[in-house]
Formats: C-alpha cells, sequence, structure tokens
C-alpha cells in the first residue's frame, strides 16, 4: 500500500526495494507478490496504477528467475490483458496506464524471448487490434537506484575480496572500517558500470530490433511504388540511424566478449542490421 500509495507523485524507492526484499525472502513471495500488484494495476486510481507498474518493474529487475517464472504464466498475463480489453477494465483504464501496461508486456517479449506464453499474450494483443503498434520503449525510462548489495553481487563471486571484507568489517581499528568503506564503494562502483553496461545493450538491441523491423515495412511498400514522400524521408532516416548504430554494436560486442549469451545476441543484432541496410542499398538503388 505504502509502495503504491496514489497520494505520493514521487515513487518511494526505499519501500519499493523493501518490497522486493520480502518477495526473494518468502518461499511463496513471487505468487503473492503478483496476485497483490495485478490488483493494483488495475486500479481506477491512475497514480496508484503507475506506482504498481513500476514495483513491477523493479521486481522484474530484482527478482529472479521464480518471478519471472510465475510473471509468465496466463494466471497474471491474462490479469495485464483485462487493462487493455474493452471487455474489462480496458473501458475507464486511464490511457496513460493502458500505454504503460502495453509497453511493460512489449518489453517483456524482448528481453524474454523464451517464454512462449508472453509472446502468444502480446500477439493476441495486436490480432484483436487492442495493441495497434509496437510501442517504443522509452530512452530516459527511469529505473530504481541499484541496491548496495544486489543478488549476484561480487562479493559473492569474488571469494578474495569477500574475505577481506568480512576482515575488516571485525576489526576495531577505525582505519580497517574505513578500507572496508572503501571497498564497499569501489564495488557499488563497478556493479553500476556493469548494470550500466547491460541496460546499454538492452536499449541498443531494442532499437535496433524496431528500426530493422520499420525499415523492412517501408522497403516492401518501396518495392511496390506504394511509399509517399514523407515516407521516403523516414526511411532514409532509418538507414542513417542504422549506420550510426553500427559502431555502436561494435562497441556493446567488445564489452560482451566474456558472456557468449550476451556476445551472440549482439552479434546476431549486427547481422539483421547489416541485411537490412544492404536491403536498402538494393531496392533505392535498383528503383
Amino acid at each position: 500500500d505504502e509502495a503504491t500509495d496514489p497520494s505520493v507523485s514521487e515513487e518511494n524507492w526505499e519501500c519499493i526495494q523493501r518490497f522486493c526484499d520480502q518477495v526473494n525472502a518468502d518461499t511463496e513471495g513471487p505468487l503473492f507478490a503478483l496476485r497483490l500488484l495485478a490488483h493494483k494495476i488495475q486500479s481506477p486510481q491512475e497514480g496508484e496504477a503507475l506506482h504498481a507498474l513500476t514495483v513491477l518493474e523493479t521486481c522484474v529487475n530484482n527478482c529472479g528467475d521464480r518471478f519471472h517464472n510465475e510473471m509468465a504464466k496466463f494466471r497474471f498475463l491474462n490479469e495485464l490483458i483485462k487493462v487493455l480489453s474493452p471487455k474489462y477494465y480496458g473501458i475507464w483504464s486511464s490511457e496513460k496506464v493502458k500505454s504503460r501496461v502495453t509497453e511493460v508486456i512489449f518489453s517483456w517479449t524482448v528481453w524474454f524471448p523464451q517464454e512462449v506464453k508472453i509472446q502468444d499474450a502480446y500477439q493476441m494483443l495486436k490480432k484483436q487490434g487492442i495493441v495497434k503498434e509496437d510501442p517504443k520503449l522509452p530512452e530516459d525510462k527511469i529505473l530504481p537506484p541499484p541496491s548496495p548489495r544486489p543478488q549476484n553481487s561480487i562479493f559473492d563471486t569474488d571469494e578474495e575480496k569477500s574475505k577481506l571484507l568480512a576482515k575488516l568489517l571485525k576489526s576495531s581499528h577505525p582505519e580497517d572500517l574505513q578500507a572496508a568503506n572503501r571497498l564497499i564503494q569501489s564495488v557499488i562502483k563497478e556493479e553500476q558500470e556493469k548494470s550500466a553496461q547491460v541496460s546499454r545493450r538492452v536499449n541498443t538491441l531494442s532499437e535496433v530490433s524496431e528500426n530493422v523491423r520499420r525499415m523492412d515495412e517501408l522497403l516492401e511498400s518501396y518495392r511496390r511504388h506504394e511509399l509517399s514522400p514523407a515516407d521516403q524521408e523516414t526511411l532514409q532516416a532509418l538507414s542513417q540511424r542504422c549506420e550510426k548504430l553500427r559502431p555502436l554494436l561494435f562497441r556493446l560486442a567488445s564489452e560482451a566478449v566474456a558472456d557468449e549469451e550476451a556476445l551472440a545476441e549482439v552479434l546476431q543484432a549486427n547481422d539483421k542490421l547489416s541485411r537490412a541496410l544492404g536491403q536498402y542499398g538494393q531496392v533505392v538503388a535498383s528503383q
């Protein structure tokens, strides 16, 4: 209730983080959390629903596979769909809430491509005309500040640093406690940089996917000589933007060398981009 209080305009990140901690601590945390969040997202009060969506997205970032598995079931997805459907709450849900719900589901199709039920739910919304076109995920999307000790912290994977920190914290000497504080700060900075890299990669890959999809559509119309002058300008602008994305992908690939899965995603996106730009060059040159 505190985290989704509609009378407060700003997000209460401390409270939201406590909610996430409770989800992680409780065996059935994800199940109970998603029931509560579904109820709040369906609220007739716009502020309460928007806060609940922020809590949901923060849980997705912080609560791991158990939460993802529960969230990807039709039981929860149907509750989100009700917010959009005119047969249920879509008739009175605000446009802002419906737009955010659409963004959330679409972002999951990008970030969780292996979850078939999420893909099916989103495609059903498009077939029924409830979602007219894929939303553009905001580049300035607000995310919560990183937790001082996130899951899979460097202290969990670097045994040497973990032992050093434990030794320093047990000491009664002020200089040792200061050293412990410096060590914690350096690790937080390192984890923030890693988090920023992941965020850059997700945003860039999402933009590549959306730009390639749009270019494919416009090129098909171009081949049939059905492209308006305005759409021709859009197509040219897209090709220019895609050219600028190439060096970004090369940088992302160099950052992801140690992560095979992330590197594969970047290389796949680069292949799609190269194919789209190659087709653009062929079609425009031929006509």
